[in-house]
């Protein structure tokens, strides 16, 4: 499987994900602070998709392109993973790992950013 599938499998994961953190933001007691999560992953399975794309066409140089995609997952998945496991249970991954998912989505779209100024090696 070449790492194009495994970003596209993943972005697909990442989005039902972000559209179930959605129905249970708008159904759930006191689930409003599960919006934002939803949003995260949603926006970003879409950004995902777009990064696997551009470095599978060549638009972007392909290497980095790929990483910039995973760093979108990781990113994401911290970010709402830890509202979620807090909403839910209380407790958070570790101290800080919601701003550490945003600082890595953040870098992550310099990355895609710098990926398609770079000539574009295969």
């Amino acid at each position: 499987m070449h790492s194009f599938q495994i970003l596209v499998a993943l972005a697909g994961i990442m989005g039902a994900s972000g559209v179930m953190l959605a129905a249970a933001s708008a159904h759930g007691s006191d689930a409003g602070n599960l919006a934002p999560a939803s949003a995260m992953l949603l926006v970003h399975a879409a950004a995902v998709l777009a990064a696997a794309a551009l470095a599978e066409r060549g638009v972007v140089h392909v290497r980095i392109g790929v990483v910039a995609g995973f760093g979108l997952l990781i990113g994401a998945a911290l970010f709402a993973g830890s509202v979620a496991l807090r909403h839910y249970t209380g407790y958070r991954p570790f101290p800080f790992a919601a701003p550490t998912g945003g600082a890595i989505m953040i870098v992550s779209w310099l990355t895609l950013g710098i990926a398609a100024a770079l000539p574009r090696w295969k």
